[in-house]
């Protein structure tokens, strides 16, 4: 019995021995205990704070509220010097105002500087139709005189700019064929408020953005009604076969105000889209839509247009735009001239057809070493995606004799998926049910405040290789 009893006393006293030499974290030394702290985000430090005096103290460190200011702000040395006190109380003070915003703000504030430092350089007249931010007083009183909430981060981005004067050329883009023209201003929120729809059919929508020259606007819904999901932004295209002004569809541009934005923006700094008489064209350029044939490259970006196209009936408007360049390495003896043109249509149905003729919108461009050439048409099809291809014909200006092809890249048409109203998804759902009187519960129908969203179409892409192509104008 006596060894057992000093092996327990032995292990007793190494225990204790062991636990007075254990530290609590806030015993560590300044240096390790900060690089862990570093690692925090802003609320786990203020929890830390409460903690203990000493971490109190080395949780409120400037260099741990330099990157905070710096991840959710944006701030930077200037910004402090210009405050005129500490990164914690900066946090602090951006916090007290905009804390509400904190997963939005950081992205949409870097989206609006990216986009202004653009404009700046491109296209420098609308920088001066960009309006201050909103107050928080603003939008609330906003929500009360329509009697909806807004989404935090359509108010996000409002407290940043509050959207755009009401001039030419708009924020959201352009299009211009033939007598055609299209240019959207990005609304402020006080202008969108009274466009505020309440009619049957567009109940609780919010334009973001509207066309002086179609009267065009795109809208956001702020209730998930008739059809539509809660934040989801859309272009409305009424029904023409409907005597139903309540049947409108919808062509679905975002999910939310965030994604519809920020994608937007993307877009542009990323020279996605062309600059054309400083305004931004909404035309899209397919990745590896060039082709390249001896010296003269052609390459293809495409564009759909809401406001000349319908859902029922089907009517599907693109216009794209071509660009036409002789390599200026080539020799003079390569130029040449654009004699004719060749298109093959492949429909959804496989069938083929195929359009030739003269020129192109009526000209005949000579290409010579260096030379661009650029021009935009126009097709219409009763399905929303299509393609095409093929090529033009060119003889050399020094031997008139000598004839070639140059390829035209397969470039593909694709409108945004579409939804239709819960009106008609009702109508078919009765049409259906009744024709089996004996499950009458399986034709039950949704009152639009569920989970039932109308008909959305979204694109066929396996449908791409045998795509859809009616008619070519």
């Amino acid at each position: 019995m006596l060894p057992i009893k000093r092996d327990t006393k032995k292990k007793t006293l190494t225990m204790a021995a062991n636990a007075s030499c254990e530290l609590r974290m806030d015993q560590l030394p300044s240096d390790p205990l900060l690089h862990v702290l570093s690692f925090l985000g802003f609320r786990d430090l203020i929890h830390c704070s409460f903690v203990s005096r000493r971490l109190n103290d080395l949780s409120k460190q400037n260099h741990l509220w330099r990157r905070q200011c710096s991840e959710h702000w944006l701030l930077d040395d200037s910004d402090r010097l210009q405050s005129g006190v500490s990164w914690y109380c900066l946090f602090k003070r951006f916090y007290s105002d905009l804390g509400r915003y904190i997963q939005y703000y950081p992205v949409l504030k870097r989206s609006w500087d990216q986009l202004k430092v653009f404009l700046q350089q491109r296209c420098p007249r609308m920088i001066s139709s960009l309006k201050e931010g909103a107050t928080e007083v603003e939008l609330n009183d906003i929500e009360a005189q329509i009697g909806c909430r807004l989404p935090e981060d359509y108010r996000c981005s409002n407290r940043i700019h509050n959207g755009q004067k009401l001039v030419i050329p708009g924020l959201m883009g352009s299009m211009s064929l033939s007598n055609h023209y299209r240019s959207e201003v990005l609304l402020d929120v006080e202008t969108a408020a009274g466009g505020f729809q309440q009619r049957k059919g567009m109940r609780r929508c919010l334009p973001l953005t509207f066309c002086f020259h179609t009267g065009l606007s795109q809208y956001m819904a702020l209730e998930p009604a008739e059809g539509r999901r809660m934040y989801e932004s859309f272009y409305p295209c009424p029904d023409q076969t409907s005597q139903d002004p309540s049947a409108i569809d919808m062509f679905i541009t975002g999910s939310s105000f965030f994604e519809w934005f920020t994608s937007y923006v993307h877009n542009v700094v990323a020279g996605e889209y062309p600059i054309i008489r400083d305004q931004i064209f909404r035309y899209e350029h397919e990745k590896g839509c060039v082709e390249t044939t001896g010296d003269i490259s052609v390459s293809v970006s495409t564009s759909f247009l809401p406001e000349l196209s319908s859902v029922h009936p089907p009517h599907f408007f693109f216009t794209y735009r071509i660009r036409i360049e002789m390599s200026s390495s080539a020799s003079p003896e390569a130029s040449c001239q654009l004699d004719s043109r060749y298109w093959k249509i492949t429909t959804s149905d496989g069938n083929v057809e195929e359009v030739q003729g003269p020129g192109v919108v009526g000209e005949f461009p000579v290409m010579t070493p260096g030379k661009v050439h650029e021009y935009a048409s126009c097709t219409t099809f009763s399905t929303p995606t299509e393609f095409m291809e093929g090529h033009y014909t060119f003889h050399r200006l020094a031997n008139k004799e000598e004839v070639f092809h140059v390829a035209i890249p397969r470039f593909h048409m694709i409108c945004p998926p579409f939804r239709e109203p819960l009106v008609r998804t009702q109508k078919a759902a009765v049409s259906y049910s009744s024709r089996f009187d004996d499950h009458e519960d399986d034709g039950e129908i949704c009152d639009g405040d569920g989970d039932d969203f109308g008909d959305l179409r979204g694109i066929n892409m396996a449908a791409l290789e045998g795509a859809w192509c009616p008619r070519h104008i």
